[in-house]
């Protein structure tokens, strides 16, 4: 995909956005809106939360703990509440002294069910995933990755940061690629399945590392199933793409923004003048209605 492409299927405006899925389709509706009487007899909802980076202090966010607290209001005000809370990735800030406790005690604040997260390249930055792996690998198998079901919906969180910092770009690797090809192997390719990972799975932009190298493997094991949703963080931006049954979508930030590719020397953090405006979460909802795909984000603010 083009650059030009590449803008035309990217939204800066929204953060948070409530997910429908029904016999493998998903639909979407404006997080805090009302709800249809449809959505609202949903099986389960569940929020994903991305690149939180406790512990970030800089002119793109002075406060990044306070634009958690934002958007954990925004999650505790859903009628009714998210069945799961899932984290894609950099819950801190290159592993500073003190940030993974901060978020522990954030995610308690959140009236939902289980919290299930996969690492970034910031929460393995210093020593490879030891004390990421210590405090939120539970249940987890290999390096961190899991599946699990609920409720009809196969989730796989996949790992493909552990090369990142030496490589420049997301690698999943024998091991897991070996895991998750047994572990979808049982499943009908009817169930829905969704997937999430830190470093998008497809090639975003491949100059700024934002992509999987061995990406494709993975794709090409989830091309049978009729309905699969690709949920990614690293980039804190959304940027959307289809193809073929597969729905990727890569989620904003509640720390701060990156610019757009190629719209700068380089990516990381990018102060704007009100940031609670490009930074956000995102409701993923359940529900027995059939209906096209479609994604509509809010901000924190504005």
């Amino acid at each position: 995909m083009d650059r030009r492409g590449f803008l035309e299927c990217m939204a800066w405006a929204g953060t948070g956005v409530v997910w429908s899925m029904a016999g493998g389709v998903a639909t979407s509706s404006v997080l805090g809106a009302p709800r249809s009487a449809a959505a609202a007899g949903g099986a389960f909802s569940f929020v994903q939360l991305s690149d939180t980076h406790v512990g970030y202090k800089g002119p793109a966010n002075p406060d990044s703990l306070a634009t958690l607290q934002q958007a954990i209001a925004r999650i505790n005000a859903l009628d009714p509440a998210p069945a799961l809370v899932i984290h894609t990735g950099d819950l801190s800030h290159g592993q500073k002294p003190g940030s993974f406790d901060a978020l522990s005690e954030q995610m308690k604040s959140i009236r939902t069910g289980e919290f299930f997260s996969v690492p970034g390249e910031h929460d393995v930055f210093l020593d490879g995933g030891t004390e990421y792996l210590a405090r939120f690998g539970k249940g987890t198998v290999g390096k961190g990755w899991r599946s699990f079901d609920y409720k009809g919906v196969h989730f796989a969180g996949l790992v493909n940061v552990l090369t990142y910092k030496g490589e420049g770009m997301g690698a999943l690797g024998v091991e897991q690629l070996t895991w998750l090809e047994r572990d979808l192997a049982p499943l009908s390719a009817s169930t829905p399945v969704i997937v999430y990972a830190h470093v998008p799975l497809w090639s975003v932009y491949p100059t700024w590392g934002w992509v999987t190298e061995d990406g494709e493997q993975a794709l090409k094991l989830l091309r049978r199933f009729g309905s699969v949703t690709v949920l990614n963080g690293h980039i804190h931006q959304i940027v959307q793409k289809v193809e073929g049954s597969i729905a990727f979508h890569t989620a904003r930030s509640t720390a701060f923004p990156q610019p757009a590719p190629g719209a700068a020397p380089s990516p990381g953090p990018m102060k704007v003048d009100q940031v609670a405006r490009m930074l956000g979460v995102r409701e993923v909802r359940y529900v027995e209605r059939p209906g096209p795909l479609a994604v509509v984000d809010t901000a924190l603010e504005g």
